[in-house]
């Protein structure tokens, strides 16, 4: 009875392999409800190669015809070498120290203002050609994040919200796979010339208080693979789970043998 009990255990043993935390905010408490102030959300900057849409409304037609003519793009090729006009847009394009060409303005430098920012600055500028309060409304045409790793559908995503958290950019790729780690998602970020790496643990609360829980435009998020025999344990999670079922049974049937 001794042999075959200890062959038993070892193969029970054996076939359970390191666990790991699958569940996002893992340390959140069951069954409560809980209430915090947003701190961590921020209004996007201008940066070099933004594409933004620029409409002016004033009370001469002519103004209005004179201000809100756009950068038409050379219309995009797919994957097919076939044109696709649909994706053809109209824009005011942001050099890379900041600047866009706008008709009478000329050059203005919108690079590292809000949304508000830029709009105060336009109306600023308008005021010197035209009378009375102009009306301007600006918004990004290429506010995009990119999701790749271990994701069901890699992809780059397009916000026209122009608002995305990170829960939100896995989501829409599909979420992680099983070989994602959640502890460890690395999040780029390009921002003044600088790149910014950081790294984001999705099974602690804390990150939801990250200035990186709040995706900006161009941002990179990237799921690493688990790796060696980590990953090597997940994907014969099936296999793993049959052979604890089978040594179970095993060690049942000898107790009831033996015994009964």
């Amino acid at each position: 009875m001794n042999k075959s009990f200890y062959l038993i255990i070892f193969v029970f043993l054996f076939s359970c392999g390191p666990s790991r935390n699958l569940v996002y905010f893992s340390d959140l408490q069951e069954n409560t409800d809980q209430s915090t102030k947003i701190l961590n959300s921020v209004d996007p900057k201008i940066q070099p190669d933004d594409l933004l849409g620029i409409s002016v409304s004033t009370l001469n037609p002519e103004s209005n015809a004179l201000f809100n003519s756009g950068i038409l793009l050379p219309p995009t090729v797919n994957n097919s070498n076939n044109t696709n006009t649909n994706l053809v847009k109209e824009g005011f394009l942001v050099d890379k120290n900041g600047f866009i060409s706008y008709p009478v303005l000329g050059q203005i430098k919108l690079g590292g203002l809000s949304k508000e920012e830029a709009t105060k600055k336009m109306i600023a500028e308008l005021k010197r050609y035209i009378k009375g309060e102009p009306i301007v409304n600006i918004r990004y045409l290429n506010f995009k994040v990119t999701v790749i790793g271990e994701v069901n559908r890699p992809s780059t995503i397009s916000v026209p919200t122009e608002k995305i958290n990170v829960l939100e950019a896995l989501g829409m790729a599909g979420d992680m796979t099983v070989y994602g780690k959640r502890e460890n998602v690395l999040i780029i970020r390009e921002k003044e010339g600088k790149r910014n790496i950081t790294r984001v643990n999705l099974n602690t609360k804390e990150t939801l208080n990250s200035p990186y829980f709040y995706l900006q435009q161009n941002d990179v998020v990237y799921v690493e693979p688990v790796v060696g025999k980590y990953r090597a344990t997940q994907a014969n999670t099936n296999r793993n789970l049959s052979t604890i079922l089978v040594g179970a049974t095993s060690l049942l049937t000898l107790i009831i043998t033996r015994f009964f």
